[in-house]
C-alpha cells in the first residue's frame, strides 16, 4: 500500500549530502532526508576531558539541537545546562554511534566535537544526524591528518541510522513526521557499514506507541532497516568518493 507521500513501504526519502557546507569547521555536511534538513559539523580539539587525560585515548562527543524555526511552531532555544531530556538523549545517541566506529587509541589525546543542528524537522532528525555526522567526521579526520594532528586514520568502519515503523498495518522505512505521529511501533536502528565483515548493529531503540509487536514483526522491521541502511551507506560512500569541496 502506498504511503501518504506516495512512497513504497521500503522506499527511502530522497537523500542529499553536501560536503564542505561551511568553511570554518574541519568537516561539515548539510544533509537532507526528505524535508528533514540538518547541518552537521566536526571540529578537532587538542586534548581530552580531564577524566581521560594520560590514558592515550581520544574522545568523540556530540551536541544536538533544533533551531527555533525548525518546526511549525517556534521552539525555545536550549541553553547551556538547561537541555531538555529529548535533546540530551539524542546527542548521547549520536556520540555513542560515532565512537563505535573510531579507534580511540589511534585518535590520540584529541577530541572530536560533532554538532548536529536541525534546520528543518520532518521526522528522523536523530537518524539523519548520525548519517551526516559520519561524513563530517570522515572529512575532519582527513583534515587532521593533512595538518599532522593525527598519525593514522582512526576510523574503522562507517555508520548510519534509519527509522522504521509499523504503521497502518505495514512495515515502513525512513518515517516522516506524519507517519511517526500515528505509528503503532517505532524503531531507530544504527548499524555499521560492514567495512570489515558484515554490517553490525550499534544500537536499536524501539517502543510500542499505539500497539504492540511480536517476534516476527520485530524481525521484519530489522530486515527493513538493514536494507534501507545498505542503501544509505552507498549514498555516504558516493558522497565521500567525490573530491572534497
Amino acid at each position: 500500500m502506498p504511503r501518504p507521500d506516495g512512497r513504497q513501504p521500503d522506499e527511502l526519502r530522497p537523500i542529499k549530502i553536501q560536503r564542505g557546507f561551511t568553511q570554518a569547521a574541519s568537516g561539515s555536511v548539510l544533509i537532507s532526508m526528505g524535508h528533514t534538513v540538518l547541518l552537521c559539523t566536526a571540529s578537532i580539539e587538542i586534548g581530552v576531558p580531564e577524566w581521560m587525560t594520560g590514558k592515550g585515548l581520544g574522545w568523540v562527543t556530540a551536541e544536538y539541537d533544533m533551531l527555533p524555526a525548525s518546526t511549525g511552531r517556534r521552539r525555545e532555544r536550549n541553553r547551556a545546562g538547561k537541555l531538555d531530556g529529548r535533546t540530551q538523549e539524542i546527542q548521547r545517541l549520536i556520540g555513542r554511534s560515532l565512537r563505535a566506529i573510531v579507534d580511540r587509541a589511534k585518535l590520540g589525546e584529541n577530541t572530536i566535537w560533532l554538532d548536529c543542528d536541525v534546520i528543518q524537522a520532518d521526522g528522523g532528525t536523530r537518524t539523519a544526524g548520525i548519517t551526516g555526522a559520519y561524513v563530517a567526521l570522515h572529512d575532519a579526520i582527513s583534515f587532521g591528518r593533512s595538518k599532522g594532528l593525527l598519525a593514522s586514520d582512526p576510523i574503522i568502519d562507517s555508520v548510519a541510522a534509519v527509522s522504521v515503523a509499523k504503521s497502518s498495518g505495514q512495515i515502513v522505512v525512513d518515517v516522516d513526521y506524519a507517519e511517526d505521529s500515528r505509528a503503532d511501533v517505532d524503531l531507530n536502528v544504527v548499524m555499521t557499514g560492514g567495512r570489515s565483515g558484515g554490517a553490525k548493529f550499534v544500537e536499536v531503540q524501539g517502543s510500542a506507541e499505539g500497539g504492540t509487536f511480536d517476534d516476527g514483526e520485530l524481525q521484519a522491521m530489522l530486515a527493513a532497516a538493514r536494507a534501507g541502511l545498505a542503501r544509505i551507506t552507498e549514498i555516504q560512500r558516493a558522497a565521500l568518493a567525490a573530491p572534497r569541496p
